[in-house]
This record gives structure tokens, sequence and C-alpha cells, in this order.
């Protein structure tokens, strides 16, 4: 992987250098992960001008989970306290010779910034926007391997619940138990804080568990991830609690699913990201459902859970291949309930079967 991740730094510092900026401060902790294989905690990595560090803070009482790349130099700073790494980078940028420095300015806070410009006075602050996050977009076949056994952790975690008695048991009780699970078949830990959500509750986005408890007829909406390797994936189902769902719920349904799956279908690449939202929100406007929908149909996945591309209707941009998406459209009906059905897929060439989809629990509709 050493190459990867020294590939994915020479395609940086080339952008870096286009702008007229000798060197880079990666300071977003997910953003120093893609470049140098590992981020421990408050460390920063300096594309400098004659090398490249990680620099990092004084050593945690625990060893890190993933080692950085071993290509790359790692720089501790001394003390039982210690600075900055970031401002210490900016001097070290300083001292090679480096006269501008790009930074992300969406990550550093206002008084951060000024202590770059106070420690390295020489030095011109450049901002280096989304650069990283633009050059994420696109994913190695390693990524989404890495995504796609976190997948299958996350659908096994779900197989597994749905195997057990719901019924008088709490949202939090399930989402903890959940979580648990994830841990139990290899998982880093959870994607986002797990979503279990029943009766007027279910099908709301977002939903942070309570201690209501499973009854008889409600919908139950679930909406889980798990993190592998630090990359993450998404899935959302919903369920009927007892023997068979009411007519309204199967209509809910077929209308919800119908919309995921037009959705799904318009992930090929260059489809623009508008058009994918529309395909899945046309779906349950053409049902009178205009009212209380979410602000998006998907969003990119993969270091973090929310990424690039965003599948919304004032999206700008086409999909490309090997970009890992959700596609998650929803109805809630308030005092009722609703419906969430959500999956992570990869957008790949028709020639190439079209897109994966990385979690396979079942959409039907389960009563348990």
């Amino acid at each position: 992987m050493s190459e990867v991740y020294a590939a994915r730094r020479t395609r940086l510092r080339e952008y870096c250098n286009a702008g007229g900026s000798a060197a880079a401060l990666i300071s977003r902790p997910a953003n120093v992960r893609y470049l140098a294989g590992a981020a421990p905690q408050g460390a920063v990595l300096l594309l400098g001008k004659t090398e490249d560090l990680l620099v990092c803070g004084p050593s945690p009482d625990r060893p890190p989970v993933e080692r950085p790349d071993e290509a790359l130099r790692v720089q501790t700073l001394p003390g039982a306290v210690g600075g900055d790494p970031a401002v210490a980078a900016a001097g070290i940028a300083q001292g090679q010779g480096a006269d501008s420095l790009a930074v992300e300015e969406h990550h550093l806070t206002v008084a951060r910034h000024r202590a770059l410009g106070s420690v390295a006075p020489r030095l011109r602050l450049a901002n280096l926007g989304g650069a990283v996050e633009q050059l994420r977009v696109v994913k190695d076949e390693e990524e989404i391997s890495c995504m796609r056994i976190g997948a299958e952790i996350a659908d096994q975690a779900l197989g597994e619940l749905l195997e057990s008695i719901l019924v008088g048991r709490t949202e939090r009780h399930l989402a903890l138990e959940l979580e648990r699970r994830l841990v139990d078949h290899g998982a880093d830990g959870p994607a986002f804080p797990t979503s279990v959500a029943t009766g007027p509750n279910s099908g709301r986005p977002g939903h942070r568990p309570t201690d209501r408890r499973v009854e008889e007829g409600d919908f139950l909406s679930v909406c889980l991830g798990a993190t592998y390797r630090g990359y993450r994936c998404e899935i959302g189902r919903t369920f009927v609690i007892g023997t068979a769902p009411a007519d309204w719920q199967i209509e809910l349904y077929d209308l919800v699913f119908a919309a995921q799956r037009a959705g799904r279908e318009s992930l090929v690449p260059g489809a623009a990201c508008r058009d994918v939202d529309r395909a899945a929100r046309q779906v349950l406007g053409s049902a009178g459902y205009t009212e209380g929908l979410t602000a998006l149909t998907g969003h990119g996945v993969g270091l973090e859970i929310d990424e690039d591309p965003q599948l919304s209707p004032a999206a700008m941009g086409k999909l490309d291949a090997c970009v890992p998406v959700t596609v998650e459209p929803g109805v809630h009906l308030p005092g009722r309930g609703g419906v969430r059905i959500d999956d992570t897929l990869v957008v790949r060439p028709e020639a190439d079967g079209g897109p994966e989809l990385l979690t396979i629990t079942t959409k039907e509709l389960l009563a348990l």
C-alpha cells in the first residue's frame, strides 16, 4: 500500500504546485488517513518542500490501531503536553524553505490559523479547500473491498437481530445490541450512531433511539453501518412487527421500494447527481408525497459516512465509476410512522454489471 499513499500525495502535491503553493498542511483526520495510511489523534500531515512528515503529539497510552505508511517519516513532538502538531508543521515547512503553505481552512479554527502565521511569518497561507475530499471521491478496489467487508458485517448483525424476539424491547436496547454485534463480527465500530425507530417514530431520518418499546403492528425502521479499516457503509431497512401488515403499510412500503429502485437503477457513470435524486423523488411525488421529504436521496460514503457527491435536487456534477453512494428515500407520516430503505452501492458501468450492491439484506417487507 505504500506506493498507493505515495501516489495520492504526489497528486495532491501537483495540485498545490499548480496553485502556487510549495507545501501543504493536511489537518482533517479523514484526509490525513487517506494520504498517510493512519491518522493518530491530533496528527497532521505536512507535504513539505523537501520532505513529507506525519507530525504527531506525544505518544498516547495505547498504541494506534493502524500504522502509517512506512515510507513516511513520523515526527513526534516532545514533552508530556507537547505543542500543536499543525503549528509545529508550519514551522518545519518554513525551515524547509517553503514560501507558501496550503491549509485546510474549512478545518482550522481562527485561533489555529493565527498561530500558524505567528510561528511562520514568512509563509504565505493559501486555502487548499476541498482538494483532498475531491481526490477521495473515486475509490480504488482496495477501498471498495474494505467497504464490502463492512457491508457484510452490517448485514450479518442485522440478520441476527431479526431472528430474535423483538416485541417488548426498547429502541435504545436494540440499537445497543446491533452496535455490539457489529464489533463482535469484526467491525472497528459503528459507522454512525445506530438508529432504531418503532411505531410513530419509524421512517424518520436520523431518529435517535428512545425507550419506546416495540409493539405488535408497528413499523420497525433500522439504520446502521459498520466501519472496517476506516471505511464506512450504511444500510437501512423497514419491517412490520406481527403476522400481517396493514393495507396502508403495504402500500407505503411498495411506494418507497419503487422510489429506491428507481434511484438505484439511475446509478450509471456519467449520470447527473440531480437526476438520480429526481428519479427517486418523482416516484414519491407522483403518489402525492412532496412535503416533508428529506433534502437529498443519497450521498457519497467512504472514510466518512457523508461525503461527496450529494444526490439532491440542487446537486452539481456527474457520477464517476467506482464512486460508492447511498440511495435512501423514505416517507414519514406524522403520528403513524413510515418507511426508509437504504443501501450502499458502487457506481459501475453496464459492461461490468451496473451498480454493485454492497448491502444485500432482503428488501422484502418481512413480518417479524
